[in-house]
C-alpha cells in the first residue's frame, strides 16, 4: 500500500480497503454468473487490524451463496509485511451481488456447486445470515414508534447528547 492511500492516522484509509473489496467481489460474482454484478447490500466489515503503508495487501473472495438472482461473497483481507513477512489477518466482509444482464434486469445466476465442507458451511452460514438480516428489517419496521418527545428526552438524558432544537422544531416539544 502507497502512502497516499493512507488516513491521518498514518494507516490505510477504510475506504480504500472498501473499494478494493467492492471491486474483488464484482470480479468474483460476474466470473460465476457470466453476467455483470451490481452492488446490492454489504452486510458486514470487520476491520480486525489496520494495514500499514508499504505491506503487500491480498484479497480472497468465495461466492459463498447463491440465490435466484444474488450471489453473496465472502472476502478475506490479509495484509503481509515485506521484512518481517508477518501475516495479518485484517478485514473479513460478504458483499450481496445481483447478476444484471444487457437491459440493467436481475437475471438468474448459477446454481453453486458445493465440494467440500467448508464450502458447505460457507453455504449454510451465508443463508442464515440472509434469514437473520430479513428477521432483524421486519422486526426492526414493527417496532418502528411514532416519535415520542417527552420519552426520548428522558431516554436521552443518560446518553452522551445535547439536544438543541431549532426554532422551528420546538413546537413538537411542547
Amino acid at each position: 500500500m502507497i502512502p497516499s492511500y493512507a488516513n491521518f492516522g498514518g494507516k490505510i484509509h477504510g475506504g480504500i480497503l472498501l473499494s478494493l473489496m467492492d471491486k474483488v467481489a464484482y470480479v468474483c460474482a460476474a466470473k460465476h454468473a457470466g453476467n455483470y454484478c451490481v452492488t446490492a447490500s454489504i452486510d458486514t466489515v470487520n476491520f480486525l487490524a489496520p494495514v500499514e503503508v508499504g505491506e503487500l495487501v491480498s484479497l480472497m473472495a468465495s461466492v459463498n451463496y447463491v440465490g435466484k438472482t444474488s450471489l453473496v461473497v465472502g472476502i478475506r483481507v490479509v495484509s503481509e509485511n515485506v521484512k518481517t513477512n508477518v501475516v495479518k489477518h485484517t478485514n473479513t466482509s460478504y458483499f450481496t451481488m445481483v447478476a444484471k444482464n444487457e437491459r440493467n434486469e436481475p437475471v438468474a445466476v448459477p446454481g453453486l456447486i458445493l465440494e467440500n465442507h467448508e464450502q458447505i458451511r460457507r453455504f449454510e452460514d451465508a443463508r442464515r445470515r440472509k434469514e437473520e438480516k430479513r428477521h432483524y428489517t421486519a422486526k426492526a419496521q414493527e417496532v418502528k414508534p411514532e416519535l415520542d418527545l417527552e420519552q426520548s428526552n428522558a431516554i436521552l438524558a443518560n446518553e452522551h447528547c445535547i439536544i438543541r432544537l431549532k426554532d422551528a422544531d420546538k413546537h413538537l416539544a411542547e
